[in-house]
């Protein structure tokens, strides 16, 4: 399928220059769905005629897309909408909260749940439970649709942690925390980068060694008791944060 006809609106006059301004119109597009998976996009030429550009603006701004994942060039079919990255925004909410804020649809396959176990000693420390102390620890898998994109570990206290099996399949963690009256008020988060693992690479259906996006991050209530640690994986290619810098 070739491009729609996607209005655009160019400020001509403004100091953003033209090739980001376009690009920003498209990824919106893109990111609502106008312009779906699969998508061919007209030719560099053909865009720019459209649109009243030159051919090296047109360009950069495709490669601007390409970039973000939202775009890719295939030899003899030209460029296409792909599935873009799940942008998350750095705010106190869960992955489950984020995929269904942006009309994805997530999905979760629980990998284990051990109810009474003993916190290693740095989930201890994280948590401000005495060494030893006893938690709930769960590993899942997260999908937007069919396709996995997190591996999501967490310790809890036991007692904040009230709800079965089924339940964690079907809904958000920090759902259903707040539903058994957990009101999270704040956490400590730490962003990095690692090689996925043979296992992680298979569940993740990427190759042993592919980067994968990493997140530590102890969330306290509003009452700053410790309510859960965290350490997730992501892909690189299909996630990424977005973080908001102001000047003081």
């Amino acid at each position: 399928m070739t491009t729609p006809g996607l209005n655009v609106d160019l400020d001509r006059s403004s100091p953003v220059p033209l090739y980001f301004q376009l690009a920003q119109q498209l990824e919106h597009a893109i990111r609502a769905g106008t312009l779906a998976p699969g998508y061919r996009l007209d030719n560099e030429l053909q865009l720019a005629e459209r649109y009243g550009l030159s051919r090296p603006t047109m360009r950069r701004a495709i490669q601007e897309l390409v970039d973000k994942g939202l775009l890719v060039r295939k030899r003899g079919v030209g460029t296409q909408v792909v599935r873009g990255q799940v942008n998350r925004r750095v705010e106190l909410t869960s992955l489950y909260d984020d995929l269904q804020r942006d009309g994805q649809r997530p999905t979760t396959r629980v990998l284990s749940i051990d109810r009474d176990e003993p916190a290693p000693d740095e989930v201890a420390a994280r948590l401000n439970l005495p060494r030893g102390g006893r938690v709930v620890r769960l590993v899942r898998l997260r999908s937007a649709g069919d396709e996995p994109l997190a591996i999501m570990r967490n310790w809890l206290p036991v007692e904040v942690a009230a709800f079965d099996d089924a339940a964690l399949a079907a809904h958000g963690l920090y759902e259903l925390m707040r539903a058994n009256g957990v009101h999270m008020r704040i956490a400590q988060q730490r962003i990095g980068a690692r090689p996925a693992t043979a296992e992680e690479a298979a569940l993740l259906t990427e190759a042993a060694g592919a980067p994968l996006l990493t997140m530590e991050r102890t969330t306290y209530d509003d009452s700053g008791h410790a309510v859960e640690f965290g350490t997730h994986v992501y892909r690189a290619g299909r996630y990424s944060f977005e973080i908001t810098l102001v000047d003081r």
